[in-house]
């Protein structure tokens, strides 16, 4: 286990002033609560857009491992750039005074124009088109009537059904400005993604990913949530295995080609507990600091890892805050 930066410590930074005053700023960082908005009717998707089983009412399945071969991979392709290109997209109406319900507007037409279903829509029970996270709210918000604010931050999660399978993906956008504070958490999120990402290799052990995250997020004072993590991905939505952002002992799973799974880090200015509203599914810090998260798709390569959440021209917005669209970096 990575030891974490404390408050009375040098910031990280070398600026040599103590972690609280300078990029652990807590009282920089804290913003007023998240309030619950109003939530919008359901919004419809042609009959001619296949949605995915679980919401012709088929029981949900989990923890089966994806492993893509042959045409399958074509396929997970496909729907991570079509996930990504709507991320993209949705992202770019970011504002202040737009509201979450307008993004899952924007987001939603953006799948049906591809004819992809949203797959987040029916699951479970959730009636929205993709999940809107707001400062505190560490993931699964719901979009609402709640209109974004400079210097707020905001996740947006997609997740894209075409083809028979699901492509994921997500990016903390900032709405403004950002005080010092605040972008160096989503920015070291975006970095720890990526650290994450670039552990994968066939015949390491699941365990990796999680310790690149915590060595990057770690020593810098942020924390690493532990309840929530990636999980496997493909026909299924949410499948096997667990991905732990935090280093595990006994994940000792070895990857193979093939494997298919979700690399999307939850990082947070202050503690990493959580409590949970009483809508079952916004899950918030604890200590009401902002939390961050980006995501990708991710497939074992038989050399590496490819990341499938790309447009088709290598894009995506799993990037710095306050940058356009980009390549992911070359080291992964």
């Amino acid at each position: 286990m990575v030891n974490r930066l404390r408050s009375n410590d040098d910031c990280w930074c070398g600026s040599h002033k103590k972690l609280k005053r300078c990029h652990g700023d807590h009282a920089a960082v804290r913003r007023p609560p998240v309030i619950p908005g109003d939530v919008s009717q359901v919004r419809t998707v042609p009959a001619n857009i296949t949605p995915p089983p679980y919401v012709l009412g088929e029981p949900i399945v989990r923890d089966e491992l994806q492993i893509m071969t042959g045409s399958m991979i074509d396929r997970l392709r496909h729907a991570g750039q079509v996930a990504a290109e709507v991320l993209i997209e949705t992202g770019a109406a970011v504002g202040a005074g737009a509201t979450t319900d307008e993004l899952d507007a924007i987001a939603h037409q953006a799948y049906i124009d591809r004819g992809a279903y949203p797959s987040t829509l029916g699951y479970r029970g959730f009636s929205k088109s993709l999940c809107t996270s707001v400062n505190e709210v560490i993931c699964h918000g719901i979009p609402d009537n709640r209109q974004l604010v400079d210097g707020d931050i905001v996740n947006i999660d997609i997740t894209a059904f075409i083809d028979g399978v699901h492509g994921d993906t997500s990016a903390t956008f900032a709405v403004g400005s950002l005080d010092t504070a605040t972008d160096a958490l989503v920015a070291t999120t975006c970095l720890a993604t990526y650290r994450g990402i670039s552990a994968i290799a066939p015949g390491r052990q699941l365990k990796e990913i999680g310790r690149a995250i915590e060595a990057c997020a770690s020593p810098r004072g942020f924390g690493v949530v532990r309840d929530y993590g990636g999980h496997g991905i493909g026909e299924i939505f949410h499948a096997g295995p667990h991905i732990n952002h935090v280093e595990q002992r006994d994940d000792t799973m070895a990857f193979v080609p093939g494997l298919t799974f979700t690399v999307e880090p939850m990082i947070t200015a202050g503690t990493h507990l959580h409590d949970l509203w009483d809508d079952d599914w916004t899950v918030v810090t604890e200590d009401l600091l902002p939390s961050a998260q980006f995501e990708h798709t991710v497939i074992v390569t038989d050399d590496g890892v490819e990341i499938l959440t790309v447009t088709a021209d290598g894009r995506t917005a799993v990037a710095w805050p306050n940058s356009e669209p980009a390549t992911p970096p070359n080291w992964v």
